[in-house]
């Protein structure tokens, strides 16, 4: 089975972390919440807790096969370091799972992975992701390789079997 990380910081958008980590593990996947601070306990913008695995610090792309980005309002702060960007432009690299779900595009963006792919997420970020060279399509979910993205809670199942898919389930 596959080992997934997932981005958490501050105001993630709860069932973005959540249904992804509850679905990747009944599936029978190894799943790690990766945090960017050395902080060890986040909260969700709806207030739901998580505990932090490892620090990015901590990890290497090689160890994983997929990353999980959640959206709220957590990319925001995720993408402040240069940590997570790296570990996320690497994967992307290494033709490794990215998935990246409503504001998370931003840490596409600033990871620099944009650039002559086609994704979806948040409507409000779009103009973002296509002046970071993306092209945009308003989908519940968009597979550009292995770019994985969606658009908000409401298209998890589909993002989620999509990243499912790929793994081989």
């Amino acid at each position: 089975m596959s080992k997934i990380a997932v981005l958490v910081e501050d105001f993630y958008q709860d069932l973005e972390v959540w249904y992804p980590i509850l679905r990747l593990r009944e599936a029978g996947h190894t799943v790690v919440t990766v945090e960017p601070r050395r902080q060890k306990h986040y909260k969700g913008k709806w207030g739901y807790p998580i505990d932090a695995d490892c620090s990015i610090d901590d990890v290497k792309p090689a160890d994983f096969d997929a990353v999980v980005i959640p959206g709220g309002w957590a990319p925001d702060k995720l993408r402040l370091s240069e940590a997570v960007l790296q570990f996320v432009k690497v994967m992307d690299q290494q033709r490794k799972i990215v998935a990246a779900i409503c504001h998370a595009g931003w840490v596409l963006a600033s990871a620099g992975i944009c650039k002559g792919r086609t994704l979806t997420a948040y409507i409000a970020i779009k103009d973002d992701l296509v002046n970071a060279g993306a092209k945009f399509l308003d989908q519940e979910v968009v597979q550009d390789g292995n770019l994985i993205t969606s658009r908000k809670p409401d298209d998890l199942p589909a993002f989620c079997k999509a990243i499912l898919n790929n793994l081989g389930k």
